[in-house]
């Protein structure tokens, strides 16, 4: 059935504005090329999109000719705010950009775990609202938050988990009561990781792939033909649960100690590296662990590292069994830490323990995937909204 005219209209609107989005600035000619609409079709969207203040001329082009140069137009950037929130347990950073996911401003703040639920979500809150501020975001039209637990696939929301903050939900709720006008998504950070790294980082040329978080605790999110998997409660990847050799006792339905997490959390991690007499100094907010494998790749400490690729082996094996994602990402700031260098050796050890062809690439973002892959989300949810035709 062909389109209505209206729905012509959106539909290269919509196109006009990814290009620009994707492109930058391209003149009215650059648009019919990469469109393939006639020259008077582009004009009438050129029109339709200055005036409802989407797009504004940004320059001129600089092409050699006869005549004037052509006008180049680009997509209002100030039209909308967006913020992202990394809420981890120790605290929150948070960056605030412009709708085309400029950073404008940033900022961090410790949360002490002994201060209180209130104390703690207002720390949260006043971050957000002075970062806002020192952006020049008079309001925030989407904030997009990844948070450890579970995000309930029916409601979207951060679910009770055992051993996170009361806080974490409670900001969740504080943030949509103080700012009634915006926007308030959350996710879980690894599935936020795993987005980001499919768009900017190590999983850019895949469609499917397992993300393995491995930083101050453990995760993983799950891509298949391009969409993130979630599960029936939205516990797919918390692989800390999984029952694995080599721990002492199994895990619990309240607590992952016995676990993958206790062969491959920070604390797990740093433990082997005393017994292997590596030592090193973590960076403030890092986890423990990320300075030492880092130190530890440094050093060319073979043993410590061929022990630690043996217990990642065992949880990517695992995850290869059941999902043969042919693409396993190392993230998370330890996942960066080690690099190629431990990304080959846990390699080399799954392509011994399966018949399932698996690449294991490092982290390219480390620890602020988080941050990136929220405030990808955000800028994703808002240009969908202003970029949807008005309803009629």
């Amino acid at each position: 059935m062909p389109a209505s005219p209206s729905t012509a209209r959106a539909i290269n609107d919509r196109l006009a504005l990814r290009l620009l989005q994707q492109e930058g600035p391209l003149t009215a000619g650059q648009l019919k090329q990469l469109t393939g609409l006639s020259r008077p079709t582009v004009a009438d969207l050129v029109e339709r999109l200055a005036a409802a203040g989407l797009i504004e001329v940004a320059g001129e082009s600089g092409e050699q000719r006869r005549g004037p140069n052509a006008k180049l137009y680009g997509i209002v950037a100030d039209r909308a705010h967006l913020a992202a929130l990394d809420v981890r347990t120790e605290g929150v950073s948070v960056v605030v950009s412009d709708l085309l996911g400029r950073v404008l401003a940033e900022s961090s703040v410790p949360i002490a775990g002994d201060i209180g639920t209130g104390p703690a979500v207002e720390q949260a809150v006043a971050l957000v609202e002075r970062v806002a501020k020192e952006a020049g975001a008079d309001r925030l039209h989407t904030v997009g938050i990844g948070a450890p637990g579970l995000i309930d696939p029916a409601t979207g929301e951060l679910r009770n988990s055992t051993g996170l903050p009361e806080w974490h939900r409670r900001l969740v709720a504080t943030l949509q009561e103080r700012l009634p006008e915006t926007r308030v998504h959350v996710e879980n950070e690894t599935n936020l990781a795993a987005l980001a790294e499919q768009r900017d980082g190590a999983a850019r040329d895949r469609d499917t792939f397992v993300l393995l978080w491995l930083g101050h605790g453990t995760g993983a999110a799950v891509v298949l033909d391009g969409a993130l998997r979630r599960g029936a409660s939205g516990g797919t990847g918390e692989i800390g649960f999984l029952p694995v050799p080599g721990t002492h006792g199994l895990p619990s339905a309240t607590g992952c100690e016995g676990g993958f997490h206790s062969l491959a959390g920070s604390a797990a991690i740093a433990e082997l590296a005393g017994e292997h007499g590596v030592v090193a100094e973590a960076a403030e907010y890092e986890p423990v662990a990320a300075a030492l494998v880092r130190a530890a790749v440094a050093s060319t400490a073979t043993a410590f590292l061929n022990t630690l690729a043996d217990r990642l082996a065992v949880g990517v094996s695992s995850v290869v069994a059941v999902l043969d994602p042919g693409c396993v990402v190392l993230g998370g700031e330890v996942g960066q830490a080690g690099g190629e260098e431990l990304a080959a050796r846990v390699e080399e050890r799954v392509r011994r323990m399966s018949p399932l062809p698996t690449k294991v690439r490092s982290s390219e973002l480390g620890g602020t995937a988080v941050l990136r892959g929220a405030l990808l989300t955000a800028r994703d949810r808002a240009q969908d909204d202003l970029f949807s035709p008005p309803e009629r």
